[in-house]
């Protein structure tokens, strides 16, 4: 008989779902029965936060949905924090769970991974929550999820469902599939009030954020015909290549891009919270001292700080390419002439402490320069956000923003590994302390066959808290950890390690990892060298 488990996987199925991340347990092996004959690849994480960042990195290096399944109770609790990285960086991801019996619900009996409120957990780190009561309710639940993820701002749905519902039979008829609908574009007086502000503009600035990240053609089309420099966030990166002539920076904390954005008379704002995650080294609030416009697909943010003189509710996209068919065009060279030395200034206030990060980055490019960087919050990441320009979308994203989780990065990269599917080398961007929270999924990605490239940064322990505790007087507690031989943990999981101490020798691992079927590990020491400069 078919059942209510087997009508989720045939509803995933048809709403075009191509990877599940999660863990078999007692209470969720009715949604395994009918995966294993479905078109869907099952990939199976070593913790259940490892699951909720696999499906993270996975959306953002591909644009589809991130979908995991979780057991009930300690599943839940431990997929909490990867929701809330996606929550706050609008990752569409689909969590299904599995609760206690209905007759349980609300009734506390002492029961197996038994929460009084599981609901109301994941509720704070979701667009919406719901609990499936019957399984005449799973399809409307799971159009409802999916109407989500292509209509409005991008953010976790969590599904749960009753173990005794799960296994309810069902009448073998036809799938209910709604068809969802597509992002709102602004309405067209508003569009119209934002090209008449653009045109009267002298001094226009441009700020992408990831909300526009699907929106790179129309975005770039846009910026030409403003002659506007433009600035792209950390989730922006790569909407405009690295040698476009109008980028004008990456980094809204720096002191040019503040002064910048004070200046301008007019500001576009792209998809972006324009959030203190962006800022480096300080959190601060920009300042717009001319007019801001801001594009977003959600009507809160518009609400937000920093205010809006001409709010525009809609698609990036469609907002763009709306303004761009209303703009007067310009002649190209004014706005070319700021962007350049936006670009000089920026890299002019670059703090010299970055300088072995930049070296890095700027090898690991030129070696792979179509990679995708899934990073951690750790000391490369946090220099890289500063200046770091990858050639297209979608190719540069970490935890350092938003919720600024630990562990992220390489799960992440695993993810967005199986996304691309091969077709570009996959990065994790990790340090030492960070990687040790999810350092067991290494044998995931060897299970999984996924060659990714792991950077580690050691710095034997805490070392950005280490330096924030000894810049405020606070004597170094907590910082200084037993770190372990990460070469040799590596080759113990089945991956390839290596201690890196050359730029010759980087490039070599990274070409040979190109060649192998599971991770490579290439661990590089703080102070060392080749990085700094020094014998």
């Amino acid at each position: 008989m078919p059942t209510c488990a087997g009508m989720t996987i045939r509803l995933l199925e048809a709403y075009g779902v191509e990877v599940i991340f999660g863990i078999p347990g007692v209470h969720n092996v009715e949604l395994y029965r009918g995966l294993a004959g479905s078109t869907i690849r099952h990939i199976t994480p070593r913790h259940e936060q490892g699951a909720g960042f696999m499906a993270d990195g996975y959306a953002r290096a591909t644009g589809k949905v991130g979908a995991c399944f979780t057991v009930s109770g300690p599943g839940l609790t431990n997929i909490l924090t990867a929701m809330g990285q996606a929550y706050a960086d609008s990752v569409p991801m689909l969590v299904i769970s599995t609760v206690c019996p209905r007759d349980q619900l609300g009734s506390p009996v002492g029961a197996l991974h038994e929460l009084r409120a599981q609901r109301n957990l994941a509720a704070e780190v979701s667009a919406f929550s719901q609990t499936i009561l019957t399984p005449a309710q799973l399809p409307e639940a799971m159009a409802r999820a999916m109407a989500v993820f292509s209509g409005s701002r991008p953010r976790p749905v969590y599904l749960e469902i009753p173990v005794d519902v799960l296994a309810a039979s069902i009448d073998d008829g036809p799938l209910a599939v709604s068809p969802l609908p597509a992002r709102p574009a602004p309405a067209p007086a508003a569009l119209d009030a934002a090209a008449e502000m653009l045109r009267r503009a002298r001094t226009p600035l441009v700020v992408l954020g990831g909300g526009a990240v699907a929106a790179a053609a129309e975005a770039r089309r846009l910026v030409e015909v403003l002659d506007a420099p433009t600035i792209l966030t950390v989730n922006g990166r790569g909407i405009l290549p690295p040698g476009h002539p109008l980028l004008a920076g990456e980094n809204l904390g720096a002191s040019p891009m503040l002064e910048a954005l004070r200046c301008a008379d007019v500001v576009l704002a792209v998809g972006t919270e324009l959030g203190e995650t962006e800022m480096y080294p300080l959190p601060v609030e920009p300042v717009v001292s001319g007019q801001l416009i801001r594009i977003d697909i959600d009507s809160e943010q518009l609400t937000r700080r920093p205010f809006a003189d001409l709010p525009l509710l809609g698609d990036a996209a469609a907002a763009l390419q709306g303004l761009a068919d209303r703009a007067t065009p310009r002649e190209q060279g004014e706005g070319v002439r700021r962007a350049s030395a936006l670009r000089a200034a920026g890299a002019e206030a670059l703090p010299p402490g970055i300088e072995p990060h930049r070296r890095l980055m700027e090898a690991v490019d030129a070696a792979l320069p179509d990679a995708v960087y899934a990073g951690d919050s750790t000391q490369t990441v946090y220099a890289a956000n500063q200046f770091f320009r990858p050639g297209r979308p979608r190719s540069f994203f970490n935890a350092s923003t938003g919720y600024g989780t630990l562990g992220y990065g390489l799960p992440a990269a695993i993810g967005a590994s199986i996304g691309v599917g091969g077709s570009r080398p996959v990065i994790a961007l990790v340090g030492d302390g960070g990687v040790l929270f999810s350092i067991g999924e290494l044998a995931a990605a060897v299970e999984a066959q996924q060659p990714v490239i792991v950077l580690l940064w050691n710095n034997d322990g805490y070392g950005e808290i280490r330096n924030c505790m000894a810049a405020d007087g606070i004597a170094p507690l907590g910082v200084d950890l037993v770190v372990p031989d990460f070469v040799t943990i590596a080759r113990g999981f089945g991956c390839h390690g290596a201690h890196i101490e050359s730029f010759d020798q980087l490039r070599a691992e990274l070409a040979a990892a190109a060649t192998r079927i599971v991770p490579s590990v290439l661990e590089i020491r703080e102070g060392a060298a080749f990085l700094t400069g020094k014998p």
